[in-house]
């Protein structure tokens, strides 16, 4: 797995977003780049702004915790498509390079931060988390969507 707070790994992920252009297809799924692009950068609002979505309640944060936590920040991952929280669904087109550029950003900001940033670290929907478990979420999404758009 990699390592988000890792800077050439940061880079690669950088360096795999750039090779993408405005007219590429997905090899699965439904999404378009611009509508991939900004579903990935959703795990990174909910941390840097969360004022963008609505936190779970009490019982859907349990049932989450349950049920969920253990598939999306182990190691394991993801299946091609594999079903997507509604609060990650994206509908419209969005503007390819700002949404880029956005991503690329939030990719930044993370590895700067650094590990110690994220150890102990609410999630929005799995309680408090390690940095290992932040990192996978982080890896495990971008290289399943940037694996999807073939880069």
């Amino acid at each position: 797995m990699e390592n988000v707070f890792d800077a050439k790994d940061a880079q690669n992920y950088i360096d795999r977003i750039n090779n993408l252009v405005e007219d590429t297809h997905g090899l699965w799924g439904k999404m378009t780049v611009d509508q991939m692009l900004a579903h990935c950068s959703v795990s990174y609002e909910m941390v840097y702004e969360p004022e963008k979505h609505k936190k779970p309640g009490s019982i859907a944060k349990f049932i989450l915790k349950t049920f969920v936590k253990s598939k999306v920040v182990g190691e394991k991952a993801y299946p091609r498509d594999s079903p997507t929280a509604p609060q990650f669904l994206i509908t419209g087109r969005k503007n390819f390079e700002d949404e880029k550029k956005r991503l690329i950003g939030f990719i930044q900001k993370t590895q700067q931060l650094g590990p110690e940033a994220f150890d102990g670290k609410e999630s929005f929907s799995f309680g408090k988390l390690k940095s290992t478990e932040w990192n996978n979420m982080f890896a495990k999404h971008l290289n399943h969507h940037l694996s999807q758009f073939g880069v």
